[in-house]
């Protein structure tokens, strides 16, 4: 368009925002990231489901019951999440090196992984895990 004031012509131009810059950071930004998330690792607990065949046999393992309050029931005892640990240095000494963790549905899973680091302190890896209604 033109415009005419007092005698001059001027050349009205239009100037559009520059988007070059903004492209190069976004791409920046993806690269970054996709670089970043091949060193992200997630951990977890490795458990293996039990089924019929895994029968736990009851005179090499021992069992642990876990309540839906978080009771924790070994050898029909009543025992603390302390006391879990040196029953287990026990059952190694004893030559049973494996436990049954036999959970009810509703227990607490932060109790279920506290019992499972107790026994891995304690030397037995050998875990069977159940649930019980």
């Amino acid at each position: 368009m033109r415009a005419i004031c007092k005698g001059h012509v001027l050349h009205e131009s239009s100037h559009g925002i520059d988007l070059a810059p903004m492209l190069d950071f976004v791409v920046n930004l993806l690269i970054f990231f996709i670089v970043c998330a091949v060193f992200v690792k997630e951990f977890a607990v490795s458990m293996r489901r039990p089924t019929d065949s895994d029968a736990v046999n009851s005179s090499q393992a021992a069992t642990i019951e876990i309540g839906n309050d978080g009771d924790i029931v070994m050898e029909g005892r009543v025992i603390d999440l302390r006391s879990v640990r040196p029953n287990v240095d026990r059952l190694v000494a004893n030559d049973r090196k494996a436990v049954a963790i036999v959970a009810r549905e509703d227990a607490p899973t932060g109790v279920v992984i506290a019992v499972v680091d107790q026994i891995h302190l304690g030397g037995i890896y050998d875990i069977a895990f159940s649930t019980a209604r």
